[in-house]
């Protein structure tokens, strides 16, 4: 499970660093605009700096992320039967 440490060590990381832009983006945002356009603005420069990310949303990380621990479980039961096929052909 050290890899999925890392991951979420990473993933702890990114979303810092994804918090900082933000905050940065919002007081550009605040600094550059009127009161009454800071809503339309802020919208609009968010989704067009998310929209440059290839994130995916936290469901589908956790969706896949079973399917792979389902994948070595299924590869680790396959190459133990191998072995054991292996193990019974040298033994004849």
């Amino acid at each position: 499970m050290c890899g999925t440490y890392f991951l979420s060590r990473e993933y702890t990381v990114f979303k810092q660093k994804i918090a900082a832009e933000m905050a940065a983006k919002v007081s550009e945002v605040l600094a550059m605009t009127p009161a009454r356009d800071v809503e339309k603005n802020l919208k609009a420069s968010l989704a067009a700096w998310l929209a440059r990310l290839d994130l995916v949303s936290r469901e589908e990380f956790d969706v896949q992320a079973l399917v792979l621990a389902r994948t070595r479980e299924k590869m680790q039961e396959l190459e133990a039967r191998l072995a054991r096929l292996e193990g019974g052909k040298s033994g004849s």
